[in-house]
């Protein structure tokens, strides 16, 4: 088999999120490492992403006590793109940035996931790249139909929020590396947590756009979540 040739100015790796403490479901629960079906959550997510053409490699990002796990995991389902398996921190951006700092020097695009939203389709991905591509920064999003009201103290309604202008972002969620790079340098100079990847580059100024999709690709929370989840991609 011939060598595979990278186009260097494309390099496209993918970071999938999978430390969450998952307090929901319960102290000591690995919320990413559940069954569901035949396969752990995060399995889906990684055979999404490596079926995914627009991508070209992988970095896993587990709690420390599942290193070993994870890379049994990824060879029994054969993630072939998988560059690494990296422990996370204490919080979100803290695992974003320790795989980051792992990327090959040759990545030119990453594209952030949660491991926890196992849904999540080639093309829906590949989507997200591209407009990325266009625009520095993409994310997966959805808008909201339901009438939105703002509480700012226990369950008193303080007024009705304009649904027009209000989406659900999800992930996976696409940037040029050095915009995120720059993005979370930033956040923690200032000592800045952030919700997710493209609220630290909103903190810069840069403009970052939706990919609107009306494919289900919640992040399962709960133990509901689960059974939903099943429903959906065991169908």
């Amino acid at each position: 088999m011939p060598p595979v040739i990278r186009d260097i100015r494309t390099m496209v790796t993918a970071i999938i999120l999978a430390a969450g403490k998952s307090e929901r479901l319960g102290a000591g629960t690995d919320k990413a490492f559940l069954n569901l079906g035949p396969k752990p959550v995060v399995a889906w997510s990684l055979l999404a992403f490596e079926r995914c053409a627009d991508v070209d490699s992988i970095v896993l990002v587990v709690r420390k006590d599942q290193l070993v796990a994870a890379k049994a995991l990824a060879r029994m389902f054969g993630i072939s793109k998988l560059a690494g398996v990296v422990p996370g921190g204490a919080k979100r951006q803290d695992s974003v940035q320790a795989a980051l700092k792992s990327l090959d020097v040759d990545t030119r695009m990453v594209v952030v996931h949660d491991g926890t939203r196992p849904c999540v389709t080639a093309a829906t991905i590949s989507e997200v790249v591209k407009l990325a591509r266009r625009n520095g920064a993409a994310v997966t999003g959805r808008r909201i139909w339901d009438t939105v009201k703002l509480v700012e103290k226990g369950t008193t309604v303080t007024r009705t929020e304009d649904r027009t202008k209000l989406w659900t972002v999800q992930t996976p969620q696409a940037f040029n590396v050095q915009l995120i790079k720059r993005a979370y340098a930033e956040a923690a100079k200032n000592g800045v947590e952030v919700a997710d990847d493209a609220a630290a580059v909103e903190q810069l100024g840069e403009t970052v756009r939706i990919f609107e999709t009306e494919k289900p690709n919640f992040k399962i929370v709960t133990a509901e979540d689960l059974q939903i989840a099943a429903a959906i991609v065991l169908k």
